[in-house]
């Protein structure tokens, strides 16, 4: 019975390590919460969850970017923003609670590859379901850098059956002050989001 016992708790271990293996390397997305604890000020401990622009707040830090990001880099950058206001460097703990539709709880089946590149504060690869747009897209990528081209992002797409590539335009600017899309832009799997370094005086 001690040795059943031993092995159980050897099972709960392991699957314990994964599942803080998995939290560690899924990036966040809009719809997800945040779990947040301050061990220094128990009074901050809160949960949080990740607005469509990818952004959440928590005291004394104002609104972090959480989207395309990983729990670490959450954690740290909850660190750094709240670090003035304690004698030491505060210890502080995050965790994620999957939104509808997340990769990371197995029930996004269907989903398709973008790849962000440039100024981006997370470029690479996203995985996103299937009908997402390109702003719930670029949300999930972290959103820009201060040195974006915001009027000239390119969305590049590859027609797979004769590898011809097309460049659309985008002018977020005009989007981020009101201004309405035609018909929503919906990403499929391959597109390629590419966004320039600004100009001098652009």
């Amino acid at each position: 019975m001690l040795y059943l016992k031993r092995i159980l708790s050897g099972i709960v271990l392991i699957l314990a390590a994964t599942a803080a293996m998995a939290q560690q390397e899924y990036r966040v997305r809009p719809g997800d919460t945040l779990a947040i604890e301050v061990l220094e000020d128990t009074t901050l401990n809160r949960t949080a969850v990740v607005l469509p622009d990818g952004r959440f707040s928590f005291p004394f830090a104002g609104t972090i970017p959480a989207a395309g990001r990983t729990v670490g880099q959450i954690q740290n950058a909850v660190t750094q923003a709240i670090a003035s206001n304690f004698a030491v460097s505060p210890n502080v703990f995050v965790s994620v609670q999957p939104g509808p539709a997340s990769p990371y709880d197995g029930t996004m089946t269907d989903a398709i590859d973008v790849f962000f590149m440039g100024e981006v504060n997370t470029p690479g690869l996203v995985q996103v379901a299937t009908g997402t747009t390109f702003l719930q897209a670029l949300a999930q990528s972290g959103g820009l850098t201060r040195f974006a081209a915001t009027k000239r992002i390119q969305l590049r797409r590859t027609d797979p059956r004769t590898n011809v590539q097309k460049v659309y335009q985008i002018d977020y600017k005009s989007l981020s002050r009101g201004a309405v899309l035609a018909k929503d832009i919906r990403l499929l799997d391959g597109d390629v989001i590419l966004v320039p370094e600004r100009r001098l005086f652009e």
